[in-house]
């Protein structure tokens, strides 16, 4: 994973959606800087296939199966981060989920859906890793947000206002 200091030596960093895309990358990017990820990810096989990624390239991480508008299963997954990693130094809020149909065409179950994932699941993980970095007096927190929130989206008008 390269030599030298490198930006985040030591950090435990929680990435959420880990698993795939944009989630994946960021976590093989910031091991790549030296950090210790903690892979979360509702796929845990997808989780595992990131971590396997990171280790085979010399770097350190661990799988996370976590439903993050889950608040339980959100406190489990960070209480087991902690126990193997450490305190948690920088949370990536990344995971996410939408469906592309018109507003008209879509139902409260989607809506709910939506909302539970998009906008509780990333409250839920700030309000359970939040408390130890302010405990702490430092930390880091990414919210990586779709421009659909800044000027809406043909389609996806709940993950817009999420």
């Amino acid at each position: 994973m390269g030599a030298g200091v490198r930006r985040f030596d030591g950090k435990v960093i929680v990435v959420t959606g880990g698993g795939g895309g944009i989630g994946s990358a960021t976590c093989k990017r910031l091991a790549e800087e030296g950090g210790k990820l903690a892979v979360f990810d509702l796929n845990l096989e997808a989780a595992q296939k990131t971590v396997a990624a990171i280790r085979e390239a010399g770097g350190t991480a661990e799988a996370f199966s976590c439903d993050i508008a889950d608040r339980a299963a959100v406190d489990r997954a960070v209480a087991e981060t902690e126990a193997r990693l450490g305190p948690i130094d920088v949370l990536v809020n990344n995971a996410g989920w939408d469906v592309f149909l018109p507003f008209v065409k879509t139902a409260p179950p989607q809506w709910d859906k939506l909302i539970a994932i998009n906008l509780v699941g990333a409250l839920n993980m700030h309000h359970a890793i939040l408390p130890g970095m302010a405990e702490r007096k430092r930390g880091r927190i990414v919210n990586v947000a779709s421009d659909a929130a800044r000027v809406g989206s043909s389609g996806e008008a709940v993950y817009a206002a999420c």
